[in-house]
Parts: C-alpha cells; structure tokens; sequence
C-alpha cells in the first residue's frame, strides 16, 4: 500500500509587541505612506526579550498538536526551519522536543532562509512517503528582528518575528499532492545575513545583520515563482482554476500580487498576513496557512498552492488537498 501524508493540525504565534512604520520613522527617514506602497507593511510582531525561536516554536507546535489531537509521545519526526536559531547547537528542534517532553522522535532543523517551510513540508512529506514516519511535527519559527540593522531603512522594514506549525499524518490518500523545492547559490550576495564567528579574513569586519539587493531580488523572486506555479501545475496535471487558495511567503505584496495574476486568481483568493506580520522568513507561510484554516476560509477538501522565494536563492512549492 503506498503512503501519503495529510495535514492533521495548524498553530501559530506572534508576539505581543507591535512595531509600526511610524514607530520606525522615528529612528530613520521614512515614512509610513513610503513603506506601505512599496511593500504593503503596515505594522510587524517583535520578540520580547524572553522570547526565542524555540519559546515561540513550543507555543505554534503545542496549538497544532491540539488540533491534531496526538500527544508529543506520538511523534515520529520534528523538523524546526529557522534562520535565527536559539545555538548555533544543539538544533531548535532538539530544543524544542525537550521543551515538549516529545521522547520517541527524531530532531533536527533546516535552513533554507525564507523557503524553510516549503522546504521542511517537502522533507517531512518524504519520511512519511517512505514509511520512516507516521506523525510528523514541521515548525517554522523566526526572530528576524535579532538580524535587522535597525539604521538600515532598506531591511529593517521588511522583517518580524513569529512561529507556525503543522502537523502531518500518514494517509491513504494524498493530502500533500506535490512538493518541488529548487537552490542557486550563484546569487549568494543579493540576499544574505553574515555570520562574524566564522568570519574568514576577508568579510571578518562584516556585522551579522541582514543585507539585501532589493531590486535584483524582487526581479528574480516574480519570474523564479513564475516558473515554480507551471511546474506545479504540470505535475499535477492541473489547470489554474483548479487552485482554490494561494498561500504564498509574505514578503511583498508586489510579488505576492504579480503570482496571484500567474494563476489568473483574485486576490480574495490569496492569504496574505503581511500588512500586520512583516515578513517572518520561514514562519510566514505556516502562520498565514494557520490563520485561514482557522478563521474558515480554507476548507476541507479545497486545492491550496504555498510557495515561497528566499535566500541562496531558495524556492519551491507545496500542493495540498486540505
């Protein structure tokens, strides 16, 4: 009998404190009106000072499980994507098991920047596949805020912090229909974030913030998810309409905008968190699917497309009958 895995559960997390555009302008020259027409940010979530990926990632991951309703005991896989981890080691998701007292599973985390999600699902839908795992706990969490140089008016708008989860289920019919996950390292210096500890005499003065080629980035993230959307539907053998939702990584509502017309979709159709979120990196994506499941647009038995762009460059896709 072959295997297929299906969502069982959604969580998500944001944290209390609200960053505003206007609570940037006060620390560089922008504006709101600037910031919201070209990104579509209005406002962001920052992580208290208590707060980590893993604190974060315990809240989403415990939400989805209740929905699920399996215990941490009945997991046999977690994998955490995340960009901004608690240690360099052990892993978040280690981290993360211990805090929810999950003894029988593997853990570990990937980094694929803001694709981990996607990159995560496709991983965890493989295990499941295979017949190597049977409940699988997949964790984006992010405190982006920690990377941001807050004198840079060019980053420290886009970003914010918070956490969402899934929980996966080996079924016997597809729930998952189709993963497709792609790199190109060629394009390293449009978007990345340093890491002075491993600094080679070369970069060792660079400071660990985020640093970003937006125009080139937005040029090659429209016609990269372009191609990711065909691909999708060719594996499937599907047509555009067969698409209900769109689920896309928030970053910029330009790009977001520019995929819903690939797919001839209203924007009604298409989840988009990013005018109160920012951009969370690896939790967008699981943090606006959470957020549609729950408030009932996303049904079950309806066609949802995610997709999501990021550093390396990253990208892919996942199709899921919800």
């Amino acid at each position: 009998m072959r295997h297929y895995s299906r969502v069982i559960g959604t969580g998500g997390y944001l944290p209390t404190t609200i960053c505003t555009n206007d609570d940037i302008s006060q620390r560089v020259e922008t504006s709101d009106s600037w910031i919201f027409e070209r990104t579509g940010i209005k406002s962001r979530r920052i992580a208290g000072g208590d707060e980590s990926a893993a604190s974060m990632a315990e809240i989403a991951a415990t939400q989805a499980m209740d929905a699920a309703e399996i215990l941490a005991d009945e997991l046999d896989l977690i994998i955490v994507a995340t960009g901004t981890p608690d240690r360099v080691y052990p892993s978040t998701a280690c981290l993360l098991q211990q805090r929810l007292g999950a003894k029988n599973c593997v853990a570990f985390d990937i980094q694929a920047a803001c694709s981990g999600s996607i990159f995560a699902l496709s991983i965890a839908d493989q295990y499941i596949k295979s017949g190597a795992a049977k409940k699988v706990l997949v964790v984006g969490s992010e405190v982006c805020s920690r990377l941001v140089d807050w004198t840079d008016r060019e980053t420290c708008i886009l970003f914010g912090d918070g956490a969402g989860a899934i929980v996966l289920e080996v079924a016997e019919q597809a729930g998952i229909l189709s993963t497709h996950i792609h790199s190109d390292g060629g394009c390293e210096d449009l978007l990345y974030c340093p890491n002075p500890q491993a600094a080679t005499a070369a970069n060792k003065d660079e400071l660990g913030f985020i640093k970003m080629r937006g125009n080139e980035v937005f040029k090659v993230a429209v016609n990269t998810l372009g191609r990711i959307v065909d691909e999708t539907l060719a594996a499937n053998e599907m047509d555009k309409s067969d698409i209900d939702w769109l689920v896309p990584h928030q970053a910029n509502i330009r790009i977001i905008a520019a995929t819903a017309k690939k797919l001839r979709m209203s924007m009604d159709q298409v989840v988009v968190t990013l005018e109160n979120q920012g951009n969370t990196s690896s939790a967008s994506i699981l943090l606006a699917f959470n957020e549609a499941v729950r408030d009932g647009r996303i049904q079950r038995g309806q066609v949802v497309l995610l997709e999501a762009f990021g550093a390396g460059f990253t990208w892919g896709s996942a199709l899921i009958r919800y």
